[in-house]
């Protein structure tokens, strides 16, 4: 059978199905208010019958939490694009890895990270809470940096407190404009690299 008698679709499959409608319900709600999507809209939008949102992920508020979940957590792919060098070099990777990552979800990184969040209610904020401080971890295991017991509290609240500097420096490049890509680069990696090489041990008294 040649290409061109191949059918035109095809039948995913369900991790490929799934993936699909959480890239949709992403684009959405990053474009609209919570209350103006719903899933008939995600399921227009997927090509998909809206029972199958129903299937993978329950109720338009479970999704809207995945996606919230994952946009505001580091990925595990993150300690996979870091390779041994000098700290500064990993560092430089790390954040243009960040700001690709940034840029390729728009505005659905916009809203979540947004001062007032994509919501207000207890199960909103503990998801932020939990991906800032696995996020952290995430960043401090990817630079190779050792964390000691007695410290990794406090290493991880540091870090966590460099994260709202990054929500910041990222508004200020994909939202309002007065920073373009290089300079939010130069601003985030050398703060993190004065965090890790100054700020670590002079809060540790190494």
């Amino acid at each position: 059978m040649t290409s061109d008698s191949e059918p035109r679709w095809r039948r995913l499959e369900p991790d490929e199905r799934r993936e699909q409608i959480f890239t949709c319900a992403a684009r959405l709600f990053g474009e609209r208010p919570y209350a103006e999507v719903s899933t008939s809209d995600i399921a227009a939008s997927a090509g998909v019958a809206r029972g199958l949102i129903n299937h993978y992920f329950g109720t338009k508020r479970q999704l809207y939490l995945a996606v919230l979940r994952r946009t505001v957590t580091i990925p595990g792919a993150a300690l996979d694009v870091i390779t041994d060098g000098p700290l500064e070099e990993k560092v430089r990777v790390a954040v243009d890895w960040f700001l690709t990552l940034v840029t390729k979800q728009g505005r659905t990184w916009l809203v979540a990270t947004a001062p007032e969040g994509l919501g207000s209610d207890p199960e909103v904020e503990q998801i932020l809470v939990e991906a800032e401080r696995r996020s952290a971890a995430r960043v401090l295991e990817a630079l190779g940096v050792k964390v000691d017991t007695a410290h990794a509290e406090t290493f991880n609240a540091l870090v966590r407190a460099y994260g709202g500097m990054v929500k910041a420096a990222g508004r200020e490049w994909l939202l309002r404009g007065d920073l373009d890509r290089e300079q939010v680069h130069t601003l985030l990696s050398r703060s993190l690299v004065t965090l890790i090489e100054d700020v670590f041990p002079a809060v540790s008294g190494r």
